[in-house]
C-alpha cells in the first residue's frame, strides 16, 4: 500500500486503487499504442499490482507501528508468484507484461539469492516461450512494456503526492516511443504532462483513499479494522494539455 502522513493522519490508498488510476491515465493514450491486444494491454496495467491485497497482507505494519509504505518492502518471492499465477490464469499476454515488470523492478534485488535468481531465470524462459507463442516481437513487448511502466510511474508520482506546485517539473519515465516526459502543476487540482502524450486535450482521473486518525497500532487486525472503519474518500485531478 502507499501511506502518506498527513497532519490528520495517515492516507493509504491500496496498490490495487493504484492500479486502476494507471489504467485510467493508459485508457487516453494518443490511439497510435493500441495493439489488437488492447484490452488485455489495459488489465496488464490495471491489476500488476494486485496481488498486493491490503489489508489482507500479512506485513502490514512497521517495527514502530505505523502503516508500511510499498517502498519499505523488499523482494518477496511469495508475491512473486502470485503475481505471476493470477496473471497466467487470466492470459499469456498479460502474463508477459507482468512478469516483465517483475524483473523490472525485483530483478536487480536477486541477483545474490541463488533461489530468487532461479525463479527470475526461469520467468525469462516464459517470457522467450509467450512471445514465441503469440508471435510477439521483443521491440513489440518492450513498447507494449514501456507503456506499462510509464503509467505506473505517473500512478505512483500522483498518489505519492510528488508532483511539485509552481510548476516544478518532475520527471516521469521513458513512454512507449522511449521518449522524456515530465509532470508539472500551475494550478490546484490540474496537471499537466509534457510532451502531451494523450488523445484528448483534457480528461479527469480519480482514485479512492482512507483516512486513518490513529497512528500506531498493536498489530495487524487492529490495522485492518481501523482500514475498514476508515471513510473513503474520492480524490481527483484534470489532467490538461
Amino acid at each position: 500500500m502507499i501511506v502518506n502522513y498527513t497532519k490528520n493522519g495517515w492516507e493509504v490508498i491500496t496498490q490495487r486503487a493504484h492500479g486502476m488510476l494507471a489504467a485510467q491515465l493508459a485508457s487516453h493514450w494518443h490511439h497510435s499504442v493500441r495493439t489488437e491486444r488492447w484490452l488485455e494491454t489495459l488489465l496488464a496495467i490495471a491489476e500488476h499490482d494486485d496481488a498486493r491485497v491490503e489489508p489482507g497482507d500479512d506485513e502490514l505494519l512497521t517495527h514502530q507501528g505505523g502503516p508500511a509504505d510499498f517502498k519499505m518492502k523488499t523482494y518477496n518471492q511469495g508475491h512473486c508468484q502470485r503475481t505471476f499465477e493470477a496473471s497466467i490464469s487470466k492470459s499469456r499476454y498479460v502474463a508477459l507484461l507482468c512478469s516483465m515488470h517483475l524483473d523490472f523492478v525485483y530483478g536487480s534485488l536477486c541477483k545474490n539469492n541463488a533461489e530468487d535468481q532461479s525463479f527470475m531465470k526461469a520467468q525469462e524462459a516464459l517470457r522467450r516461450g509467450w512471445r514465441k507463442e503469440l508471435h510477439i516481437t521483443i521491440k513489440q513487448a518492450e513498447k507494449d512494456y514501456r507503456l506499462m511502466e510509464w503509467c505506473d510511474a505517473l500512478s505512483l508520482l500522483i498518489c505519492q503526492r510528488e508532483n511539485q506546485p509552481e510548476g516544478r517539473a518532475v520527471e516521469i519515465s521513458k513512454g512507449p516511443d522511449n521518449g522524456n516526459y515530465l509532470l508539472t502543476q500551475d494550478e490546484p487540482g490540474i496537471l499537466k504532462i509534457t510532451p502531451w502524450p494523450f488523445e484528448e486535450k483534457e480528461f479527469k482521473v480519480a482514485f479512492e483513499t482512507r483516512l486513518i486518525n490513529q497512528l500506531t497500532f498493536k498489530n495487524n487486525d487492529e490495522f485492518r479494522k481501523a482500514f475498514y472503519a476508515a471513510g473513503v474518500i474520492e480524490k481527483s485531478w484534470i489532467i490538461k494539455h
